[in-house]
């Protein structure tokens, strides 16, 4: 029972070390320190092991319950400097603004577009009913060739979604001084879209409803972690 009690508990704090590290834009150093505060000594190397860990496989079991995705898709590309080499990452959202996919490439060519409609294809298992970019011809050019017959609207001004979708990975990259490989960048990216979880559309509910939706959310991260009927604190 003693070593149920223990593994219960570290159960609790590897949840909410992954939770802090993938819902604000805190280095790992950081995490360690707020949990040095909350009594708990864990070294931020440890943290990082367990969020490359346990981040995936948390993200994995958010995405089993995720609602199909909308049928109009916002994509939208960003530079970002990995170990001082210009890198695109190429995000997707759907109407709603939920992350439906996010690609590390070294181009945003013809060739890094359909190689993204593609893989977006295969992780959403779906077909849009419309496609927004901005004007970037790389997007026409592959929707000709991967997805004909979805309607593509090609306009700066109506795919906002998509580049307000890029500014958590922006936060990140301050908080860390920047990816140090694109595997890295990646591997965090693709962990992260699913802690959207935690960022319901606030500005559409009333602070009684948002509360009321975050406690069912918590609720849901608590099963998933297997920490349900735990305290709070660590």
């Amino acid at each position: 029972m003693r070593r149920a009690g223990r593994s219960r508990c570290r159960s609790r704090i590897i949840s909410y070390c992954v939770w802090l590290y993938h819902r604000f834009p805190l280095s790992s150093r950081e995490v360690e320190e707020l949990m040095l505060e909350r009594g708990v000594v864990v070294s931020y190397e440890t943290v990082r092991r367990r969020c490359l860990k346990f981040g995936q496989a948390y993200a994995n079991a958010l995405r089993r319950r995720r609602p199909r995705p909308g049928d109009k898709w916002h994509l939208d590309e960003a530079f970002s400097k990995i170990n001082g080499e210009l890198k695109y990452l190429w995000r997707a959202v759907d109407q709603d603004g939920n992350v439906l996919d996010i690609l590390v490439q070294n181009r945003r060519d013809k060739a890094a577009a359909r190689r993204f409609f593609r893989k977006l294809l295969k992780k959403t298992r779906s077909v849009a009913r419309v496609v927004v970019t901005d004007k970037l011809r790389s997007y026409g050019a592959a929707h000709r060739e991967v997805m004909p017959s979805v309607e593509h609207r090609s306009h700066k001004g109506l795919n906002s979604r998509a580049e307000n979708s890029h500014q958590p990975t922006r936060q990140r990259e301050r908080a860390i001084k920047g990816f140090r490989s694109v595997g890295g960048a990646q591997r965090f990216l693709a962990a992260q879209r699913h802690l959207t979880h935690f960022r319901p559309r606030r500005h559409l509910m009333t602070a009684t409803n948002h509360r009321a939706e975050m406690t069912v959310r918590f609720a849901i991260w608590k099963q998933i972690t297997g920490t349900a009927g735990l305290p709070a604190t660590a």
